[in-house]
């Protein structure tokens, strides 16, 4: 098994500009019902992962409380630095494994940090989970 076969392909994939607003951001997010997705930026390059609880901690850290005028800014105020780095397409199972254990998806970049898609945890526990075609057919042959 190799992350290829577990990854969810960019195009399938919600994700947001980090030069988007945060409001627009935030209506992204709650649109399709994320918690969190990846940002990347506008040469395809992965930036980082904002959840719901940055956009929270981005507000209540700033002087200015009025949210009107801090959900004009731009998302890449409110990245976390080293929140949710990505995998190269060349990891391994293991270390994928260890990195999805903390994240519910983890990002793919290829060897330029072009940002490929994600591997979800569940995606994983799926893959090791459901008996194969194969060992179906085996399991029937045999009863």
């Amino acid at each position: 098994m190799n992350v290829v076969s577990l990854l969810t392909p960019k195009i399938q994939v919600v994700y947001l500009y980090e030069d988007y607003t945060i409001q627009k951001s935030l209506k992204i997010l709650r649109e399709h019902g994320y918690t969190a997705v990846p940002v990347l930026s506008r040469d395809g390059q992965y930036v980082g992962t904002v959840s719901e609880g940055d956009f929270l901690w981005h507000f209540l850290d700033r002087e200015d409380d009025s949210l009107r005028i801090q959900e004009r800014g731009l998302l890449k105020e409110v990245l976390r630095p080293n929140f949710n780095p990505p995998v190269s397409v060349r990891v391994g199972m293991e270390a994928l494994l260890e990195r999805a254990m903390g994240q519910n998806f983890v990002p793919v970049v290829d060897d330029r940090g072009a940002f490929m898609g994600i591997v979800t945890r569940r995606t994983i526990l799926r893959k090791l989970t459901v008996p194969s075609h194969a060992c179906v057919e085996a399991a029937a042959v045999l009863d």
